[in-house]
């Protein structure tokens, strides 16, 4: 259940002392082959660290062997140094694999503006002993180098008829979607083109990666690779991929969910009855990023007031006295007016579940949240950035 699940694929993960604690830090994926194909998300933030420009240019080919990964230090706002710095991590990178440092990926995460002398020399000696370290059971340990303020890393894994797809990610703060979130690593063994895994990738995190927004701060790192070997020698039907794809990547944004940094409710907003997808989305993300009803929802108060409130800040069409809201279940909003008492609303559990009918149209869309708890005041003012 790792980036190494699928045939084809080594990975490690390794320490090399780029964390205030013990532990790995530099992660190394490769991919043996025989293909090399492979695809990627970035940020839309135009704040993009050194990282992400280099990955924008390794995967316009469609090709890559490898990816890198180091926690520590996002390389961010680091000048012409940190892309330097990059640079000569995938020539790293390509010098212990026999590789060229063109179809090398890398991403960082950590501090913004860390990235010295220091934090280079860490990275270049991780990238060293993860290459030396590579082995097809190293998935676990590489997804336990890349965490940062996770509690734990996150697998996830799906098979078809001959082929399979393994995935890793880390991700607890700054989660709010832009093409793409978080650092996410996808390996697939099934024979597919550059184009198709692109289409595949960019459809899944559309609806998974894309609709997880914990506290709507985006990063200036997030990157999502799916790198395919072919070793399988097995070609899908592309549907069966991608809804494989799919489910691996609703598996892993809701592992992130889960770990939000302080949150103890796990929200999803399910929009029904909106003229279109984008307006259903606009307005579960306008619920999710709007602090009233977050800290609601921590208080185990069901404050439906606030939920049409949110939607009111929004462009999608709805008339305000039409919308029916319900909380777990209960039904606490009819019409725009007052239902069932809201003491009939369980909020004790982890998972709360926000259904809002917008009754307009036929589309829909959900968006994972989570709720605005002291712990995550306390540890955004702890953890310095």
């Amino acid at each position: 259940m790792s980036v190494t699940a699928a045939a084809g694929f080594e990975a490690a993960g390794v320490a090399a002392g780029l964390r205030s604690s013990d532990g790995p830090d530099v992660a190394l994926v490769v991919n043996r082959g025989p293909l090399q194909h492979a695809a990627a998300v970035f940020t839309s933030n135009r704040a993009k660290a050194n990282p992400v420009l280099w990955s924008q240019q390794v995967i316009a080919d469609g090709t890559a062997s490898a990816i890198v990964l180091n926690a520590g230090g996002a390389n961010c706002f680091t000048g012409a140094f940190g892309f330097q710095t990059t640079h000569q991590t995938a020539e790293a990178v390509a010098s212990a694999l026999d590789v060229s440092a063109g179809d090398v990926l890398v991403c960082s995460t950590g501090l913004i503006g860390v990235g010295d002398e220091t934090f280079r020399a860490g990275v270049l000696r991780g990238v060293a002993a993860a290459a030396a370290a590579l082995s097809t059971d190293g998935g676990a340990d590489a997804a336990l180098a890349i965490i940062t303020t996770d509690t734990h890393s996150k697998q996830a894994l799906a098979t078809g008829e001959g082929w399979t797809i393994g995935g890793m990610a880390k991700g607890a703060g700054m989660l709010a979607p832009g093409l793409a979130t978080m650092l996410v690593v996808l390996t697939t063994d099934a024979v597919l083109s550059s184009q198709d895994l692109d289409a595949a990738l960019r459809a899944a995190t559309r609806t998974t990666f894309d609709r997880l927004d914990s506290d709507g701060c985006m990063s200036t790192n997030d990157t999502v690779a799916l790198l395919s070997s072919g070793a399988s020698g097995t070609t899908p039907h592309l549907a069966d991929f991608e809804a494989a794809l799919e489910a691996v990547c609703l598996d892993l944004a809701l592992q992130l969910q889960t770990d939000a940094e302080g949150a103890s409710h796990d929200i999803t907003i399910e929009v029904t009855g909106a003229a279109s997808e984008d307006d259903a989305v606009e307005v579960g993300r306008s619920v999710a990023r709007n602090n009233l009803f977050k800290a609601a929802i921590f208080g185990g108060d069901p404050n439906w007031g606030r939920v049409l409130a949110a939607i009111g800040t929004t462009s999608a069409p709805f008339d305000p006295y039409a919308v029916d809201v319900s909380m777990n279940g209960v039904r606490v909003c009819s019409a725009g007016a007052p239902d069932r008492p809201r003491d009939e609303v369980d909020l004790t559990g982890r998972a709360v579940h926000v259904l809002i009918d917008l009754a307009v149209g036929d589309a829909s869309a959900s968006i994972y949240t989570s709720d605005l708890t002291h712990d995550y005041v306390h540890e955004n003012s702890a953890y310095s950035s």
